[in-house]
């Protein structure tokens, strides 16, 4: 049976705590992939997945059904990366379990069972550069990008999630996609 959002969420409010089970395992997967993608930490996208969990049963009474369901979660989570990064910038450090022998980061992508070990090597190359280059943009920039690409997001929702206009946004997504043009144009040659 699939309940929408909106019902979980009435449903939570009403004292309904398996509600919120049900709302994490539908979205769970989902907010730590957003995370990551806004911190580049594995571990800090599960925390900031559970603490997105933790503020939206805080606000289950205050939520009222208008728009999407999405866009308020994902606000939730946008809110949390932004202080995070505030926090980081403020407070810097060098986690020695987020990085390999080399000091890269340690971004693990699906292989294809069909490619040949040098194939796999050089497109897990390819991804680290591409995740390196998307954690380089401005939090303003990434979020707009990964909530439109990933997250299929329209401008008037990533709009309304980060308080900005819809042409904002189209304007934070072309400025994204130009920095990363112009950083990876060597991986497209």
């Amino acid at each position: 049976m699939d309940v929408p959002d909106s019902e979980l969420m009435s449903r939570l409010a009403a004292g309904d705590d398996l509600a919120l089970n049900a709302l994490m395992k539908r979205w769970g997967d989902r907010i730590s992939a957003y995370l990551f993608r806004m911190t580049g930490q594995r571990e800090t996208a599960v925390d900031l997945a559970q603490e997105t969990f933790v503020k939206l049963y805080q606000a289950r009474g205050r939520y009222k059904p208008q728009g999407h369901f999405s866009t308020y979660l994902f606000a939730i989570a946008s809110n949390l990366a932004r202080n995070h990064s505030r926090w980081k910038a403020r407070h810097p450090t060098v986690s020695i379990d987020a990085t390999d022998i080399d000091g890269a980061e340690i971004y693990a992508e699906p292989t294809d069972p069909q490619q040949t070990p040098g194939e796999v090597a050089l497109s897990r190359e390819k991804s680290v550069i591409i995740h390196r280059a998307i954690l380089s943009l401005p939090l303003d920039l990434r979020e707009a990008l990964t909530l439109f690409i990933h997250e299929q997001m329209s401008y008037a929702e990533i709009a309304q999630l980060t308080h900005c206009s819809a042409k904002a946004v189209e304007t934070r997504i072309y400025r994204a996609r130009q920095i990363l043009k112009e950083q990876l144009k060597e991986l497209r040659a």
